[in-house]
């Protein structure tokens, strides 16, 4: 029976091993900083900025090497001073707001969000104000003398 156990058990082991990898898995240990507060400073702020290859993956968890630069980046910042709200600035000023996992509320961003839900809304009232107005157009009469032809070439067919 042992042998059993051993050969179920032992892929499930492994696939849950391979679940359980740490988040982490992405950093180099050449770029994690001595000072425990100040790397977790930095892993906050890489878990905040999204990888530009990756695009669904925050730089923390890519190994692109973007990614890897912009953690560089990030710890390089902190070294020299910078708060959170600073180095997020520098970056996005490097790299525009699509770097942020979150962008912040906008006006520009309201617009992007909402620009669907309104070429739908504009598609449907242009959709519903083209059938209503060909619904109310009256069909042309036969004058007397079109009327009389078309009895003609009914009679004839």
């Amino acid at each position: 029976m042992r042998p059993f156990v051993s050969r179920t058990l032992a892929p499930l082991l492994l696939a849950l091993s391979l679940l359980a990898s740490p988040a982490h898995a992405a950093l180099d240990p050449d770029e994690l900083l001595d000072d425990p507060v100040l790397e977790e400073r930095a892993r906050g702020l890489s878990a905040e900025l999204r990888c530009m290859v990756c695009q669904n993956q925050s730089i923390d968890d890519s190994n692109a090497e973007l990614a890897r630069d912009l953690r560089v980046l990030v710890r390089e910042r902190i070294l020299a001073g910078d708060s959170d709200a600073e180095v997020i600035e520098y970056v996005v000023s490097r790299y525009g707001e699509f770097v942020l996992l979150r962008p912040p509320f906008t006006l520009r961003n309201a617009a992007l969000w909402a620009s669907p839900v309104l070429l739908i809304l504009g598609g449907g009232g242009f959709i519903f104000f083209a059938t209503r107005n060909r619904r109310r157009q009256e069909v042309a009469k036969l004058s007397e003398e079109e009327d009389q032809k078309l009895k003609e070439l009914l009679e004839r067919g």
